[in-house]
């Protein structure tokens, strides 16, 4: 019997009405680049145990690395006594059938020594050499996961994941303005890992940024490519759709389920089926199966998503988007899931090179930083482009410009969205979720000069 099971076993024992215990065991490696060599290798396995507790309406949960599944239910039945009551708590799920996915675990990651992993950040470092690069630096992550999750309704389930992530950032002072450049990719299986593409993505982004000119602020479109929609997703898009911030009235979409809010041709999805999705998940941290979910099918919103706890209190059905978020990757054994899309996706049929071809005057914005709400019940963000910033015109990729601010709306960005490339591709936004971002063209977007 597990530690997970033992956890139960003594909560029914001292009849705690319910109980879910979560436990999460890593095998990381991480290698980290400082000063364009490798500065750290750092392997670690970790183990730990988080309980939730819900007792006489009360939820409280605690957490231990010491595996001691008696000492750490009674330390969340105590905190129970100071929370308040939640009555519009159901039951923890019983357990269900969930789909099998592919490409979510990779026994060859299992096997990686840090040895192996110092490689492979060597030859992303390799890659990203460059006469006009001044400093390299970045980090790999290997992460190989296991995790359990048990409840007193009888559910069960094991999880076995695999990830690998690799990003370098590459400088510049070559030019009459310091320049940088990212490369940056993830996956489930070692063999869609590119760490060559990593280094050259970095160096070329940079290298071709160097010596920017000041941008035009009559600029009529931005074309984002994938790191710089991944941004927009994971921080602007996302928390919209939220049964939470949607029924607290703090959704900029509030009150539109079944409105139009976007381009009749675009979709919003949340897919944590997908093969070798950085997201993917049969079934939920709470244990509740997934499945593919549009937020937005042809410009109309469709649903939200929820956990067990944001559903019940709005009289609605769970959409399994129940998140213990792991750093780096993958899952935790957090006490207490939040809610949170999986695989947030926009899909489109365009080129790239059509989406150019066919800009007569506009910006294409590789990456952004400081991307944040500004008011988010109206819409409104900001965010600031990088290196990585182009004149687009008459079809062609001109001139690198110098960073830019972009202060703008969601409501009216959906509405101006021309067009979507077939280009997706994984993206991981600092300390937020995963997603998959394709290249997108806004008409109308405005600029401001820093």
């Amino acid at each position: 019997m597990s530690v997970c099971n033992d956890a139960i076993a003594y909560a029914r024992k001292i009849n705690v009405d319910e109980c879910e215990s979560v436990l999460c065991s890593k095998k990381i490696i991480t290698v980290r680049i400082t000063d364009s060599e490798i500065a750290e290798i750092k392997e670690s396995d970790e183990k730990s145990l988080g309980i939730r507790i819900i007792h006489k309406k009360r939820i409280a949960g605690a957490q231990t690395t010491s595996l001691e599944p008696e000492k750490i239910v009674d330390s969340a039945l105590k905190s129970a006594k100071n929370v308040t009551e939640r009555k519009f708590w159901k039951s923890l799920p019983a357990d269900s059938a969930h789909a099998t996915l592919e490409k979510i675990n990779d026994p060859r990651l299992w096997k990686i020594t840090a040895v192996d992993a110092s490689d492979i950040a060597q030859e992303m470092i390799n890659s990203a050499q460059n006469q006009k690069i001044t400093n390299i630096s970045g980090s790999l992550n290997v992460v190989c996961e296991e995790f359990e999750i048990a409840n007193t309704s009888g559910l069960q389930k094991t999880d076995v994941a695999t990830y690998v992530s690799g990003i370098i950032n590459s400088d510049s002072d070559v030019g009459t303005f310091p320049v940088s450049g990212i490369g940056q990719a993830s996956s489930r299986m070692l063999s869609d890992f590119d760490p060559a593409r990593v280094g050259s993505d970095a160096s070329k982004m940079c290298a071709d940024s160097i010596n920017p000119h000041t941008a035009n602020p009559e600029t009529e479109c931005i074309i984002f490519d994938p790191l710089a929609v991944g941004e927009l997703l994971a921080f602007v898009f996302a928390s919209n759709f939220s049964l939470k911030t949607y029924s607290e009235n703090r959704s900029c979409f509030s009150e539109k389920i079944g409105k139009s809010i976007a381009g009749e041709k675009f979709d919003l999805v949340d897919d944590p089926h997908m093969p070798n999705g950085l997201g993917s998940k049969s079934f939920d941290d709470e244990g509740v199966p997934t499945g593919p979910t549009h937020y937005i099918r042809n410009g109309i919103f469709e649903k939200t998503y929820s956990d067990l706890h944001s559903a019940y209190k709005e009289g609605a059905a769970p959409s399994g988007n129940a998140s213990r978020l792991g750093s780096p990757l993958g899952r935790s054994s957090d006490p207490v899931p939040v809610a949170m899309p999986h695989n947030l996706t926009v899909r489109g049929n365009a080129k790239r090179d059509d989406i150019i071809r066919d800009t007569k005057n506009g910006l294409l914005v590789s990456r952004l930083w400081y991307t944040y709400p500004v008011n988010p019940i109206r819409g409104d963000f900001s965010c600031t482009t990088r290196s990585g910033i182009w004149i687009v015109s008459d079809g062609q990729i001109r001139s690198p410009v110098k960073p830019v601010r972009i202060i703008h709306n969601l409501p009216r960005l959906l509405q101006q969205i021309s067009s979507v490339a077939d280009n997706a591709r994984a993206v991981l936004p600092w300390a937020s979720i995963p997603v998959t971002a394709p290249t997108i063209r806004c008409d109308g977007v405005r600029i401001s000069l820093i």
